[in-house]
């Protein structure tokens, strides 16, 4: 489950964070959802793709701001079941107030200045 985390050269000092959830995490999820603490926590419906995987939209965060941010992914299930997962590889993991874990993006590290697409 990467993050893509990009400088945009044609919006200096803007990040683009993309997050993607492969198959093989997914399982049989019908529907996959990222909970980001930038969006206040509300489900966004992450696309899927022909490989099987699902892909976030581009999310656009200021490298000036915040330097990390919390996430998790809710995975809905053919019977309308829920069940919520971490990032497998995440930068790091911080407590949430539900007795488990929340991902962690950390907007410096891994950065790449790649084109936007």
């Amino acid at each position: 489950m990467p993050v893509s985390k990009k400088e945009l050269k044609s919006q200096p000092g803007k990040i683009s964070l993309t997050f993607k959830v492969k198959k093989e995490a997914a399982g049989d999820a019908k529907e996959v959802y990222l909970l980001f603490e930038g969006f206040g926590w509300e489900p966004e419906e992450m696309r899927l793709l022909k490989s099987g995987d699902f892909k976030s939209r581009p999310i656009f965060v200021s490298k000036d701001g915040q330097k990390q941010y919390q996430y998790r992914f809710k995975l809905v299930k053919e019977d309308g079941s829920e069940v919520y997962d971490n990032d497998w590889k995440a930068d790091a993991y911080v407590s949430n107030p539900f007795g488990g874990e929340n991902s962690l993006v950390n907007i410096d590290q891994g950065l790449s200045s790649e084109k936007e697409d």
